[in-house]
């Protein structure tokens, strides 16, 4: 006989125990039945009004008595057939009630593990783990667990992903993190109010709305454009700083740790050896503060960003802590484009600029909100040479540089020779690069 929640290994080894999410889930999944109501609303306001107009005070009161209890059913059975374990190979979860589904995530291809925490979350003392997994383009989740629970659990994969045994990898707990840098509330604020997005929405807003109102006098045509207009403005700037609020940065075996969030509270890493790109992003009003933005392109993760703003010399620093080696070139090492390139490309040639040092391409672009790409040779897939019939009769050429992220880093408007010599050197850079290159592991 095998004891409820143990499940059976016919191959001799020690049984797995299953575990089920914390009892706070049901309350969430609840809501499931309540959503496909309040869609089908949204979808077709004009049906749901004159339905919701038909209904007596009874009608809705009964209705209102089967659809809770209904729902609260759902949500707990939903919880209740919903399993998940750590086995030696890999976290198992079985769901379904009538038709059973049961995911396989290796251990050895997860790449990071996020915890996160909405605000109500908070209140529970519940979290959510979320995990990159390679080759998938969504993360996979086990939502929700017990903050402590979770926390734990989150170690142990990771422990395990390291190549610790099972009887073990309880014991080795969270790896240890040293507080890199953390952003300042009044920093981050000043620098979303200089960023242009924020104002280019509110000009755009100041001008068009006036224009409609002239045009139509229709208070609902005013409204359905300007709603979206205040709303990307307010997302560029209240949004972000909720999201990226009390942003710290700490250093740790597993790789950089990230922690932000005002009202929903995230706990991120960034793994070693898993980033394909970093951007120093520099909007043109931070430059006399020496500000930028660091951002990432990770394989097998959806983690995008790993400094709102911070002091050049500080991220500079930092991209070495992600990119082992790599010293991001000086200004003057970079090359323009040649003067040519200003019939391809009017006035916006200068911004582009290209420097290839012994470890890194590195690619720039914009005048206005300059942006520096720093690819390691190591983590080239391919390497394109383009050039359109404008550019051939100009006698420029743009070269592409793939990633492992699904990303292209490209040098523009480089002089035809240059291009084709640079094509097969950063082929060969590519390839001595991923020769030499240390492998991949958590807590290397």
């Amino acid at each position: 006989m095998t004891a409820p929640g143990v499940q059976e290994d016919m191959t001799g080894r020690p049984p797995v125990t299953e575990r089920r999410l914390h009892p706070v889930t049901p309350l969430r999944r609840a809501w499931a039945p309540v959503a496909v109501l309040m869609g089908w609303a949204v979808h077709d306001p004009d049906g749901a009004q004159r339905q919701l107009t038909r209904l007596t005070t009874t009608t809705l009161l009964v209705g209102l008595g089967v659809l809770i209890p209904a729902a609260a059913l759902y949500g707990f059975l939903s919880w209740w057939f919903t399993h998940f374990a750590v086995t030696d190979s890999e976290l198992r979860v079985r769901t379904g009630l009538l038709f059973r589904r049961t995911a396989h995530i290796r251990l050895e291809r997860i790449q990071a593990i996020d915890v996160t925490q909405p605000l109500l979350a908070r209140v529970a003392g519940v979290a959510k783990l979320k995990l990159d997994v390679i080759g998938t383009d969504k993360k996979d989740e086990l939502a929700f667990l017990g903050a402590g629970e979770a926390r734990a659990l989150r170690a142990e994969l990771l422990a395990r992903a390291a190549g610790f045994a099972p009887e073990t990898a309880h014991e080795v707990g969270e790896a240890p993190s040293q507080q890199m840098l953390r952003v300042p509330p009044g920093v981050l604020a000043v620098s979303l109010l200089l960023t242009g997005a924020t104002w280019g929405w509110l000009l755009v807003a100041g001008v068009a709305l006036p224009l409609l109102w002239t045009a139509t006098h229709s208070l609902w045509t005013v409204l359905a454009a300007g709603v979206p207009m205040l709303g990307a403005a307010g997302a560029s700037s209240v949004g972000r700083f909720v999201a990226e609020y009390d942003w710290t940065l700490g250093e740790s075996p597993d790789g950089l740790r990230i922690d932000h969030g005002l009202l929903d509270r995230a706990h991120e890493t960034v793994p070693p050896g898993r980033v394909q790109t970093v951007r120093l992003v520099e909007p043109l009003l931070w430059r006399r503060r020496g500000w930028v933005r660091v951002e990432l392109d990770v394989a097998g993760s959806s983690n995008s960003l790993l400094l709102p703003v911070a002091p050049r010399t500080m991220a500079e620093s930092v991209v070495a802590r992600v990119l082992p080696g790599v010293i991001v070139p000086p200004p003057e090492a970079f090359s323009r484009p040649p003067r040519g390139a200003r019939w391809c490309v009017p006035v916006w040639w200068r911004g582009h600029g290209l420097a290839v040092t012994d470890t890194v391409f590195a690619a720039r672009r914009g005048l206005l909100r300059r942006s520096l790409s720093l690819v390691p040779h190591a983590k080239v897939q391919s390497v394109r040479l383009a050039q359109g019939p404008w550019q051939r009769a100009h006698g420029v050429a743009d070269v592409h540089v793939d990633t492992g992220a699904n990303g292209t880093v490209t040098a523009r408007l480089r002089p035809a020779g240059e291009a084709a010599a640079l094509l097969h050197a950063q082929a060969e850079r590519s390839r001595t690069g991923r020769r030499d290159a240390l492998p991949d592991r958590w807590m290397a």
